[in-house]
C-alpha cells in the first residue's frame, strides 16, 4: 500500500516543495495594527491574517476588509496592562477584576467556565462572518485553546463545525503538554500545517531569517505582528518597536520577499488549506 499523500501533494505541489504561510496576528487590536496588517497583505509578503474580534478596532478592520485571507484569532486573554478588551458575550467567568479578559493563561485555566468559553468563541467566529469576513481559518491568541485538552475540544469542535483549518503546534508540543492534538484533528478531517515556526515573543525577523534556508518540505506557518508606528501604538504596546520592525520586514524588497526568492520557498495562504479541507470533507456522489 502506498503511503498517504502529503499535505503539499494534496495542495497540488510536489512532495519536496517547501511552502510557507506568513500570517499576521492581532488584526483589530489597534488602528496601527489594522494599517500594518492590511499594508503587509496588500503590498508586502504576508499571505494571511487573523482578527481579534473582541478588540476595540475589530469593527474598523471589518470596514477596511477587501476580501483578503483573514481568519479568526480566538481570544480569551487581554495581556496588556493599560489597554483592555473583554468577552463579547459578557461571560462572567471570562472577566478579570478590570472588566476585561484575564491577562494570563493560568487565570483563564483556573476560572473559565467551559460552556462560556464555547459560547464566546463561537460568537467571535459568527461575528466575523456577520461583518463580512470570508473566514479562512482559526488560531488561538496566546495559544490558550491548544494547551489544555478541555479547551482544545472547543477549538477542534469549531474547526469541525465551520470547516476551517487550524493553527497547531508541532509534535514536540504534543509531547510537552501530553495529549495528541494533531492526531485528534486529523481524525476529524481538520487540515493544519505540517510545521509551526513558533515565535516566543513579538518580533519575528531573527527567527524567520534563520528559518528560510532550513525550511523542511511541506507546509510551515510563521507569524508576525505588523503595525504602523503611531502615537497610539507607542502608548498601548510595550513591544511597539518589534511590531514596527515586523511591518518593515514584510514590506521591504530586501526583507522577507528577498529571502523567499533566494531560498526557493513558495508562499501560500490559509485559504488554500480551507478549500482543500472542504473538498476532502464534501459528500462523495456516485
Amino acid at each position: 500500500m502506498s503511503p498517504p499523500a502529503s499535505l503539499a501533494e494534496r495542495l497540488g505541489f510536489d512532495a519536496s516543495a517547501r511552502l510557507l504561510i506568513v500570517n499576521c496576528d492581532d488584526l483589530g487590536s489597534s488602528q496601527a495594527a489594522n494599517s500594518g496588517v492590511y499594508d503587509a497583505l496588500r503590498h508586502g509578503a504576508a499571505t494571511s491574517a487573523t482578527l481579534m474580534v473582541p478588540c476595540p478596532w475589530a469593527r474598523g478592520a471589518a470596514a477596511e476588509y477587501r476580501g483578503e485571507d483573514v481568519g479568526v484569532h480566538l481570544t480569551l486573554n487581554a495581556e496588556w496592562d493599560l489597554y483592555r478588551w473583554g468577552p463579547i458575550t459578557q461571560a462572567p467567568s471570562l472577566l478579570d477584576g478590570d472588566g476585561g479578559f484575564p491577562r494570563t493563561l493560568q487565570d483563564v485555566f483556573d476560572h473559565a467556565d467551559l460552556e462560556e468559553v464555547r459560547r464566546e468563541c463561537r460568537a467571535q467566529v459568527e461575528r466575523a462572518i456577520f461583518w463580512g469576513f470570508d473566514v479562512s481559518h482559526l488560531d488561538s491568541h496566546m495559544g490558550t485553546l491548544q494547551l489544555r485538552p478541555e479547551f482544545f475540544d472547543v477549538y477542534l469542535d469549531l474547526a469541525d463545525e465551520f470547516s476551517l483549518p487550524l493553527r497547531l503546534s508541532g509534535a514536540r508540543t504534543e509531547r510537552l503538554i501530553g495529549f495528541p492534538f494533531r492526531q485528534l484533528a486529523a481524525e476529524r478531517g481538520v487540515v493544519f500545517p505540517d510545521h509551526l515556526a513558533y515565535v516566543s515573543s513579538v518580533g519575528s525577523r531573527p527567527l524567520v531569517e534563520r528559518l528560510l534556508s532550513r525550511l523542511k518540505p511541506g507546509v510551515t506557518e510563521t507569524y508576525f505582528h505588523p503595525a504602523a508606528d503611531t502615537p497610539e501604538l507607542r502608548a498601548i504596546s510595550p513591544d511597539w518597536r518589534a511590531r514596527v520592525d515586523d511591518h518593515a520586514y514584510l514590506l521591504a524588497e530586501s526583507g522577507l520577499r528577498a529571502g523567499v526568492e533566494e531560498s526557493g520557498v513558495v508562499l501560500v495562504g490559509y485559504r488554500e488549506l480551507r478549500e482543500l479541507m472542504r473538498r476532502e470533507r464534501a459528500p462523495r456522489t456516485r
